[in-house]
């Protein structure tokens, strides 16, 4: 197949319409991610395909896996997955930090079944609840050496679930014997690179490969809290998502990739295991905290020179760090690195890429729509645009008539809801499992093969996004996702709490932060540090616990008495700007700060401020806030 035909020219902002000049299914692409692996195990046998650090302390003693190897190993844990009763239709649940068996279980279940990758930091019962709707049979699961708490876990789903199996996963690079696991009552129990040693590694053994229009995996959407959706994504969605995102980078088949993403987390599947995948790419795993290792920054730089690393992919609250990190090595082979998940403060992209000369891309995706739909070009970068959209899949913005649900489309450059169209859209959410398999529901998101996306924004003549805001509630937190509803559900089961409201606050770490709001039963004499202290006892996870809990008279409600949340949100980006200028000295109240919508975002206006404080000193506070902002005395934009 000629080079150009699979690996064709993107660099340029036309450059997806010329591309698309040919048919998609005549480009070559691999059919499903099996066919992929095939393909990379056929083209480069020996080339190192994951490297994976035990942690960051050892960095320099990974264990590393060939194409080959992790071809045979997929064939071997598919083939014990299939003599386990995993079928076609059947998920494999997945509950583990990363680690080096990780990936090639997570292809296997893809092989043979369905992954279902979960989020190991999730309460048990959120985790029995997303393993029972995806008709779980078979767990993976962080053994007892890697995550003790994650092990107690999986024991526990796997006796309430009654499941067939629950295959256990090891540390990194682990030395000596592996603790006996202890049985759990009616399942199968065992560590999965011993149970598999025993099955065929060169082959699937009576077992159909799968196809195109196959389920591939289910990933839920609310990164951290609560019980998500489940959504569904083909071999076809994975394979072209995987495939756009690595034509539309300036790397090669010599590029070193770095991936500190947990695999629940979908980028770390599509840009970081299949792209790579495609392109026969080395990538080198952080250990099983990831980005979330606080070591990890102290030796960044001295990895990234020790390795060669090309290119990394990570959310904001990332590159804020490294860009205080000191820069002990070389780093010139680091050319690529892309940000997304939450929006980008300037600030933070500045800091950046004065301290290393990388050049930060943005790009924009969700779950829906597989991973991503939207990527900067290097070197292009277009202030306010989160990237130009991606080769195949369409976009494009329309307003929803609120009484009847029409969709109107509107012109390039026109503000509205966000839809995609395109090979990537999901084909539903999981709605349940049933003995024929799952049953898809698309939520009401898909008409006519467009996904709405539930983001406002605006799309330029040369296809570049520019988000303004979000139609949907969803608070994200350094790029996980949390359901406000999680926290508001916890708040109201305190006795004196009549209503509550959970909104994101402006952030400069993290991009935004719940906080919430409440109004309580006549003559209660709750403090709102005891409401704090009652809802972070409480909440599922630790993310989505709110930084503070304000008590108003009544929660705002819209004329059909539904929550009206954008004077919250709006409260609370007063109060962090309050705070951002009082520490600076400014002497402003909150009545001098004045909010509203803008486009579907936010917009802070400021009076001219004291003389004491300098323009530059205000511009800098708040320019580390991904908020639009601007002086009150100057005309409004």
């Amino acid at each position: 197949m000629p080079h150009d035909l699979l690996w064709p020219a993107c660099d340029g902002p036309a450059d997806p319409v010329v591309i698309e000049a040919v048919p998609l299914d005549e480009r070559g692409l691999p059919a499903t991610t099996y066919d992929a692996l095939l393909r990379a195990a056929r083209l480069w046998p020996d080339r190192p395909a994951l490297t994976v650090l035990p942690d960051a302390e050892h960095f320099r003693h990974p264990a590393t896996t060939t194409f080959a190897q992790l071809r045979d190993q997929v064939h071997r844990t598919a083939n014990l997955l299939h003599a386990l009763g995993v079928t076609r239709g059947a998920a494999v649940g997945l509950l583990s930090p990363n680690t080096a068996e990780l990936p090639g279980g997570l292809l296997a279940a893809q092989t043979v079944g369905i992954a279902a990758p979960v989020n190991p930091g999730l309460a048990p019962e959120h985790v029995e609840q997303l393993l029972r709707r995806g008709g779980s049979r078979v767990l993976i699961s962080a053994g007892p050496q890697l995550d003790p708490q994650v092990w107690a876990t999986a024991r526990r789903v796997a006796s309430a679930l009654r499941l067939d199996a629950l295959l256990a996963l090891a540390p990194t690079g682990g030395d000596g014997p592996r603790p006996a696991l202890e049985p759990v009552e009616g399942v199968c129990v065992g560590y999965l690179t011993e149970m598999a040693a025993a099955h065929p590694a060169d082959r699937l053994v009576d077992i159909d490969p799968p196809a195109a229009e196959d389920l591939a995996a289910y990933f839920h959407t609310g990164g951290t809290t609560g019980t998500p959706k489940l959504a569904a994504h083909t071999h076809t969605n994975e394979v072209v998502d995987a495939w756009t995102v690595a034509a539309s980078t300036p790397l090669d088949s010599e590029s070193v990739m770095f991936a500190g993403l947990p695999l629940f987390h979908v980028n770390a599947l599509i840009v970081t295991v299949l792209g790579p995948l495609l392109r026969g790419q080395r990538v080198v795993w952080a250990g099983p905290l990831g980005y979330r290792d606080p070591g990890l920054y102290g030796v960044f730089w001295k990895l990234v020179e020790h390795y060669g690393i090309t290119a990394m992919s990570a959310v904001p609250t990332v590159y804020s760090v490294l860009a205080r990190t000191h820069l002990d090595a070389d780093i010139s082979t680091l050319r690529f690195a892309a940000v997304g998940a939450s929006p980008l403060p300037p600030a933070v992209r500045e800091a950046f890429e004065n301290h290393t000369g990388v050049a930060l891309c943005e790009g924009y995706g969700l779950t829906e729509a597989t991973c991503a739909s939207a990527l900067g070009i290097p070197g292009r970068h277009r202030p306010g645009a989160v990237g130009r959209r991606l080769p195949y899949q369409q976009l494009k913005t329309v307003r929803i008539d609120p009484d009847t649900g029409a969709w109107h489309d509107l012109p390039p450059g026109a503000t509205g809801v966000l839809a995609i169209r395109g090979p990537v859209v999901f084909p539903g959410y999981v709605a349940e499992h049933t003995a024929q398999g799952p049953r898809l529901d698309s939520g009401g998101k898909i008409r006519n093969g467009w996904l709405e996306t539930g983001d406002v924004a605006r799309i330029d003549a040369d296809g570049f996004v520019s988000l303004t805001g979000r139609a949907k509630d969803l608070i994200i937190r350094g790029g996980h996702n949390i359901d406000p509803a999680v926290i508001e559900d916890t708040l109201l089961t305190h006795p004196q709490v009549t209503a509550a409201a959970a909104v994101g606050c402006p952030d400069p770490h993290a991009g935004e932060v719940p906080v919430a709001y409440v109004a309580l039963a006549p003559g209660a004499g709750v403090a709102p540090a005891d409401l704090l202290s009652w809802v972070a006892e409480r909440v599922g996870e630790r993310a989505a616990a709110p930084r503070e809990v304000t008590v108003i008279d009544a929660i705002p409600v819209t004329a059909v008495g539904k929550p009206y949340k954008l004077g919250l949100r709006l409260d609370a980006t007063r109060r962090a700007v309050h705070a951002e200028l009082t520490a600076l000295g400014a002497d402003c109240g909150l009545e001098q700060i004045l909010c509203r919508p803008h486009d579907g975002d936010v917009l802070v206006e400021l009076p001219a401020h004291p003389d004491e404080v300098t323009r530059d000193q205000v511009t800098a506070a708040l320019n580390r806030y991904a908020l639009h902002w601007q002086y009150a005395c100057e005309p409004l934009t």
